[in-house]
């Protein structure tokens, strides 16, 4: 079984319900804050977190799921859960604390906010660039977003993404009026492109353009941020509940480090870390999650100086961008929704 990870899927907040996925690595129930292995002098309490995915496990986690497997929130003196989020998403499951510390995007944290959900905030960027954009039919030659006219794209009809897509066409002097925007809720863009039932599609590049390798797909796909730099904005980040962040800052400090550990070794060693991604869930496809957690390797820790880093230029200058363009409920402080405060 092939998870698809698709941003259409993602925008619409679905997910499963919230489950266990059964690592040994990570073990444990929801509930108490410690729990305690081992007897008598020999017994080592471990503090229980809950960590809520934004949709089906694929490599954005798989720093997370090294760290289980290679013991490092053991190290750190903690007990994880993972979890699949439920229909309203890991941000409510976050905001309002039924779970300490998942996963999110920072144009979702930005409707939360504005949704008057302050419950949350990005402590981590887990890729340091957006690595989402147009794919196509190479058959189409759709090589920028000025060739989108005359072509249909499959829209899930919101507002910031179809903002998205007008500003990346109109600064390559083409007229977004020209393309066809079809409503589409499909999983498997592969196959809907070898179904002709739309033109284009937004994908991020790590997954689904590895996906058309896979199945060896001739596409084309140009990103966004290479047509403009005010979408270089931080897709996925890591979010904590901030009352249990500033309660309990030491614990936010050490599933950070142990996560960053995770993260580091995927960048080393990318094959070992999809063999323990494709343990933890063998349901994926193996030669895809192959396939992307090589192309994710040099995309975790990219140019930083270091894994997990933000930076405020960026993400203000994404957030002046929705504020400009009138994309929220409400004016959006520019410099919300984040803080390095827990990553050291």
């Amino acid at each position: 079984m092939t998870h698809n990870l698709s941003r259409r899927a993602f925008l619409a907040g679905g997910g499963a319900a919230a489950t266990s996925l059964g690592l040994s690595a990570c073990g444990g129930q929801q509930g108490a804050s410690t729990a305690a292995s081992g007897t008598g002098s020999d017994a080592v309490e471990r503090t229980k977190l809950t960590f809520c995915l934004d949709w089906a496990p694929n490599t954005n986690h798989t720093g997370v799921y090294v760290a289980a497997n290679k013991g490092f929130f053991a190290d750190e003196g903690l007990q994880v859960q993972i979890v699949q989020p439920a229909e309203d998403g890991a941000e409510a499951m976050v905001g309002t604390g039924q779970v300490q510390l998942g996963v999110s995007f920072q144009d979702y944290i930005a409707g939360a906010l504005t949704s008057g959900n302050t419950g949350l905030a990005a402590v981590a960027a887990i890729l340091q660039h957006n690595t989402s954009g147009i794919m196509s039919r190479a058959a189409d030659g759709i090589t920028r977003p000025a060739a989108m006219e005359g072509h249909s794209y499959a829209t899930w009809e919101l507002p910031i993404e179809q903002a998205t897509l007008k500003q990346v066409v109109e600064k390559d002097g083409g007229d977004y009026s020209k393309i066809k925007l079809v409503p589409n809720t499909v999983d498997d863009e592969v196959s809907a492109l070898k179904a002709n039932m739309f033109d284009s599609v937004w994908v991020y590049e790590g997954w689904t353009v590895q996906n058309a390798k896979i199945k060896d797909f001739p596409v084309n796909y140009f990103s966004f941020i290479s047509i403009d730099e005010v979408f270089d904005y931080y897709t996925p980040v890591i979010v904590a509940n901030v009352e249990y962040a500033q309660k309990n800052p030491d614990t936010v400090k050490a599933f950070l480090r142990a996560v960053k550990k995770g993260y580091e070794f995927a960048v080393e060693h990318p094959d070992d870390a999809a063999d323990i991604l494709c343990e933890a869930v063998p349901e994926l496809d193996a030669a895809l999650v192959k396939q992307s957690q090589a192309f994710m390797a040099d995309q975790y820790i990219a140019d930083a100086s270091s894994w997990g880093v933000i930076d405020d230029k960026r993400w203000s200058t994404f957030y002046q961008w929705l504020n400009d363009n009138k994309l929220l409920k409400g004016t959006l402080d520019v410099n919300a929704g984040w803080t390095m405060d827990y990553l050291k």
